[in-house]
């Protein structure tokens, strides 16, 4: 039998998504502020296709007994680490660096928002907790 505890597998899963958006936050504001740095190739953290596959492929061994489950381990969520990819410049003007401060900075707010909502869903989860432990009041 599985065991019970205080905290269920979306805080784990919320815990390493704030990670690995802070970790995306640090490249783009380094691809932002090496805008003008000669042969610079911007960097970007790709991790949403790998949490989607610790999403769909639980452990053997923890596999739902019903369809309506949700069968995320601890491990598997913990293993994705993301890709970085570089992206060189392929326009051959210049000096040779591949940033474009428009996209940075919409890629910056687009990941920004995305941190929020992760903490939003980690804040109203701690909410039912304390709203379970209080009785209801």
């Amino acid at each position: 039998m599985p065991q019970l505890g205080l905290f269920d597998n979306t805080v784990g899963l919320m815990e390493k998504v704030l990670d690995l958006r802070t970790r995306s936050q640090q490249m783009l504001a380094s691809n932002i502020a090496n805008a003008e740095t000669p042969g610079y190739a911007p960097a970007r953290l790709e991790f949403e296709q790998d949490l989607k596959r610790a999403l769909e492929k639980p452990q053997a061994s923890e596999r739902a007994g019903n369809v309506r489950h949700f069968p995320v381990t601890a491990d598997s969520i913990a293993s994705v680490q993301g890709r970085v990819i570089r992206e060189p410049d392929r326009a051959g003007l210049g000096d040779g660096n591949g940033v474009n401060v428009d996209d940075e900075m919409m890629r910056l707010s687009e990941n920004q928002i995305m941190y929020q909502a992760a903490t939003q869903m980690i804040s109203k989860k701690l909410g039912m907790l304390k709203y379970a432990a209080q009785d209801g009041r």
